[in-house]
């Protein structure tokens, strides 16, 4: 069963004036369920790539996957869909989501 959690509280602080399909956006991910040890942060830094969106992706402790997207909206929201499904091999459980002010610092997307 796949579940997201998506937390809206700020979600105005991050939209540009006069904002569209088109915004930049910032999108915080904790990723859980069966996504370590099955190159879920390789095929994340692929699929974030090809998509053009910049960030980074790392193991937690816990188990857990961690990554920050930026990138155009339409392109992070296909990266977001993609991380709710994951590589073959893995099971992902839960996709916490955080929407995040977008700072544009990133110039790739990295394993950490």
């Amino acid at each position: 069963m796949i579940q997201s959690n998506t937390d809206n509280s700020d979600s105005n602080s991050n939209k540009k004036e006069n904002s569209d399909s088109s915004d930049y956006i910032r999108v915080h991910l904790i990723i859980s369920g069966k996504v370590q040890g099955v190159y879920f942060r390789k095929h994340t830094q692929d699929t974030s790539r090809e998509n053009n969106v910049y960030g980074w992706v790392k193991n937690l402790l816990n188990g857990d996957v961690e990554c920050v997207l930026e990138g155009l909206k339409s392109n992070v929201d296909k990266v977001m869909m993609w991380c709710h499904q994951g590589p073959p091999g893995s099971h992902v459980d839960n996709v916490r989501i955080k929407y995040e002010e977008f700072i544009g610092n990133f110039n790739d997307f990295n394993i950490v």
